[in-house]
């Protein structure tokens, strides 16, 4: 783990094609030890959460290469690794477990992040009908010890067509239902890491169901 984080460092101080092309077989060597990161984590998810599939890595696996069209800011390359395993792939919506490298700043994750209006509809509704189920696992003791919620961006009002005076508004306001666990670049490092996330995604996993439950049930609705 400490080579894929000395790249990144080094990649976070440099970055331009130049240098990147100049290193691109530090490149290749890392990128390889994070597929197989990934490829150990889908085999251990899937012993928990039957809805994994048996994906492919490389279609987990979230692109270095930024895209600057509409950017400001120019830095070709992202100074990260991640991954994202969920049902039907990273690129379908569903609840799943993101893995982030970056020195300082690494996290597992899950849950649902910015969903598309009608997939955030579902989950309101879901929440809206089924609110004891959702709390119950949100202020579960380890849930709660493990994970911060994701509250960004959350709406100052309640979502439209939902009472104002509804006793758990706040349930329904968030633009995301992420959580996300911050892992030093020590705990990174150690023999048992993979271990430890998968002891942290199991902790996730009834999130992951809940969510997708919602959006099984209340598409389209």
């Amino acid at each position: 783990m400490k080579e894929i984080l000395d790249f990144l460092k080094d990649l976070e101080a440099n970055n331009t094609r130049e240098w990147f092309e100049q290193n691109r077989s530090r490149y290749d060597h890392t990128r390889k030890m994070f597929l197989a990161l990934t490829e150990l984590l889908i085999h251990e998810i899937r012993q928990f959460d039957d809805e994994i599939p048996l994906l492919n890595p490389k279609d987990c696996v979230f692109r270095i290469f930024r895209d600057v069209r509409f950017s400001h800011d120019k830095r070709p390359f992202k100074s990260n690794y991640g991954c994202s395993i969920a049902r039907g792939g990273r690129k379908a919506g569903f609840g799943g477990y993101y893995f982030h490298i970056q020195p300082g700043e690494s996290f597992l994750a899950g849950g649902i992040y910015m969903p598309p209006a009608e997939h955030l509809h579902a989950i309101r509704q879901e929440i809206y009908y089924h609110s004891e189920a959702y709390q119950q696992i949100i202020e579960d003791k380890l849930f709660k010890s493990t994970f911060e919620v994701e509250h960004f961006d959350k709406l100052k009002t309640s979502p439209k067509g939902y009472p104002k005076d509804w006793e758990h508004l706040d349930l329904i306001k968030n633009r995301s239902y992420a959580v996300a666990h911050k892992v030093s670049d020590e705990e990174l490092c150690t023999s048992d890491f993979i271990t430890n996330a998968t002891s942290v995604f199991k902790v996730l996993h009834p999130l992951n169901q809940y969510l997708n439950q919602a959006l099984d049930e209340n598409l389209g609705a």
